[in-house]
């Protein structure tokens, strides 16, 4: 997650596709510019823009006077493929690069939300439909199964917590003497150390490919082992269908691990030790971001097909 939400500026934003709705502040009588200039750097993306305020309205949530960036360049073909048409930071404020309040904190500062607290239900698949929830303010509890585990954020800056270890059929195999992850929605796998990542990736007989990635063998799924971290004390486990990612490439299917080494991203971070969990470990948990108590709650998630898609709500 960043803290400061962006979107591709009409006419200025030069890489976004056509497809991509973009923000036309002309059209508004609420909107500000603010000036100043920044750049953001993502995981697997850049872009620069301008600092900009306006009312922006998120399902049945007005918050007024929100600053925001306007991209106008976007290198690279990151932002180009997406099939978002912007970003939403839900960071801490001190991840800012233009000393910005981001738009949850607005949400907490003008009394929008019953809770200061926002949770995700992440489904897998590619029907954009129902790809999942947001919930702002409060916690749907239908869309989890038994109880809440909480853990302390251990650095106000992107969601950061202790993770205990990494384990496959009960041995450590990463993490082995404790490690800091991050919890991130904007990351879509799993990132970790280079040499641990290298470990899991053997774990699971996955082979690189030339784009970073690695894959195994789909026939090879149901044999491979669960891999469970422990955060708190409590074992979260992943099974192969969680974390190797299907796609279909004409009438083929490829199935990618879903852990990445860190190296082969631009977090934002000199520290090589540092884990996030992204998609594809919050697919199977549901997430809760507690702003109020700074600490993160992990439940299991109540899917109900497999197949599953992308759907957005906001409750408050």
């Amino acid at each position: 997650m960043t803290n400061c939400p962006f979107l591709p500026s009409h006419p200025g934003s030069v890489l976004w596709k056509e497809s991509h709705k973009k923000f036309k502040s002309y059209l508004s009588q609420s909107y500000a510019h603010g000036g100043q200039k920044f750049s953001l750097h993502y995981g697997t993306g850049s872009l620069t823009g301008i600092a900009a305020k306006d009312t922006v309205q998120i399902s049945n949530i007005t918050i007024e006077g929100q600053d925001f960036g306007e991209s106008i360049f976007e290198p690279g073909v990151t932002f180009a493929e997406a099939h978002f048409d912007g970003v939403l930071g839900l960071a801490y404020p001190s991840l800012s690069v233009i000393n910005t309040v981001p738009v949850f904190d607005n949400m907490i500062k003008q009394e929008l939300v019953e809770k200061p607290m926002f949770s995700f239900f992440l489904n897998r698949g590619n029907d954009f439909e129902d790809g999942g929830e947001l919930i702002l303010g409060g916690i749907d509890y239908s869309l989890f199964q038994g109880s809440i585990h909480w853990v302390n954020v251990t650095r106000q800056h992107y969601w950061q917590i202790h993770m205990d270890n990494v384990k496959i059929q009960g041995q450590i195999v990463a993490c082995d003497s404790g490690c800091e992850a991050i919890v991130d929605s904007g990351t879509s796998l799993i990132v970790g150390p280079v040499l641990e990542i290298k470990s899991l990736q053997e774990h699971i007989g996955a082979t690189p490919l030339s784009s970073g990635e690695f894959f195994v063998d789909c026939k090879r799924l149901s044999s491979l082992p669960s891999i469970t971290f422990t955060i708190g004390g409590k074992d979260f486990t992943l099974t192969a269908e969680q974390y190797i990612i299907k796609e279909t490439i004409g009438k083929h299917d490829l199935c990618i691990s879903g852990f990445q080494s860190l190296n082969n991203l631009d977090f934002g971070s000199s520290n090589t030790s540092l884990w996030i969990l992204g998609d594809v470990f919050m697919s199977a948990f549901y997430s809760i971001f507690d702003r109020g108590l700074d600490r993160v709650g992990f439940a299991q998630a109540a899917h109900k097909t497999k197949t599953l898609s992308m759907k957005k709500k906001v409750n408050h």
